[in-house]
């Protein structure tokens, strides 16, 4: 999803000398591919965008792979920018870099000041190595090389897999489901799970089969003598405060940073280790995204929150005002940005 955001972003603006790779054509893990890369190709920048990333369940389930991967994909780019010779090279990390009981709204400074929280933590501590890395190779060999810590994204490319997706796109679908399930609008439902299939169940799988794996992921179907009825299960208590931020506005902020003299990045600039937050400034609760998302879409059923399940966080909120002094800020916002994703059909992204 960044990474194509900060593509089309850098072809709107007239750039044409691009250079990127599928995860398909090219294993980040895998040290001797990515030398012979940057060998053959031989840039100039580098957007670190590639990263393995998921919602709360994936992150807590599949912990081992979230610190392997991110961990040989940063080290092997990051290396390798260093060896070639780059001229800037830009690191993407994530909010849930900062403390879980940060002092909010969560300031640049605030990075290892306290304990992180446990079910992303994984990804969390790659992520600190990605801007630790970055920071000691400036130190010691004089690269130019910077870290921008994103709030939560959204936008074209997201992921909707339901054991693997964020909180905003995981609603979008949900939603997206429940409401050709009370339409009984089975065309909808089979054609979106052929694009994704869940569980192995896809559009070719019997009704029975389909509201199975739909119960599953809380979305429930209950058929009644008058009307039938559909409910939405959402995860922990829908009090948790979350900032959103459409990808545009984030390859924006890149593309600016990359843009920006290290010497004038701010009047304060450690230009041994610059990092900088980027987000909306804005913040919602689970449970009024979930009923904006809702009535986005036309959902007429109802939302359940199960409280048996864990909220994370229970506030992120970056302070971006480091990167506002410096003249950018974002565009555009959450309901007008969910709007378009809604009103588009939102696209299915297996990656």
């Amino acid at each position: 999803m960044v990474g194509s955001a900060i593509w089309r972003n850098l072809e709107s603006k007239g750039y044409t000398n691009l250079i990127g790779k599928s995860s398909k054509e090219l294993d980040l893990r895998n040290q001797a591919q990515v030398e012979a890369f940057f060998e053959k190709e031989k840039p100039e920048y580098v957007f670190l965008a590639a990263a393995k990333v998921g919602g709360i369940l994936a992150n807590d389930t599949y912990r081992a792979e979230f610190i392997y991967d991110n961990l040989m994909i940063q080290n092997n780019l990051i290396h390798q920018s260093y060896v070639q010779g780059i001229k800037k090279l830009l690191f993407l990390g994530s909010s849930c870099i900062y403390p879980r009981d940060c002092p909010q709204p969560m300031k640049e400074e605030y990075l290892l000041t306290g304990e992180l929280e446990q079910t992303n933590e994984p990804y969390a501590i790659a992520k600190i190595a990605g801007i630790k890395m970055c920071e000691n190779y400036n130190r010691q060999y004089g690269t130019n090389f910077i870290s921008v810590m994103p709030t939560n994204l959204y936008g074209p490319g997201d992921n909707y897999n339901l054991e693997t997706s964020h909180v905003l796109p995981a609603l979008i679908r949900k939603f997206h489901l429940g409401k050709n399930l009370e339409d009984s609008n089975w065309g909808a439902i089979r054609s979106d799970l052929n694009k994704m299939p869940i569980n192995r169940i896809n559009g070719t799988s019997s009704k029975d089969e389909i509201l199975n794996v739909l119960k599953s992921n809380g979305i429930s179907y209950k058929e009644g003598l008058k009307r039938s009825s559909v409910t939405v299960v959402i995860w922990g208590t829908g009090e948790p405060l979350r900032e959103f931020l459409h990808v545009y506005d984030l390859a924006g902020a890149c593309i600016f940073l990359m843009a920006t003299d290290p010497n004038n990045l701010s009047p304060s600039a450690d230009i041994i280790s610059p990092l900088f937050n980027i987000g909306s400034g804005e913040e919602i609760a689970i449970y009024d995204l979930a009923i904006l998302i809702k009535d986005t879409i036309g959902f007429r059923g109802d939302i359940v929150f199960d409280k048996s399940k864990p909220d994370g966080t229970m506030k992120k909120l970056l302070d971006a005002s480091k990167l506002n002094k410096l003249g950018w800020k974002h565009s555009l916002e959450l309901k007008q940005g969910i709007k378009a994703i809604v009103q588009s059909g939102y696209s299915l992204n297996n990656e």
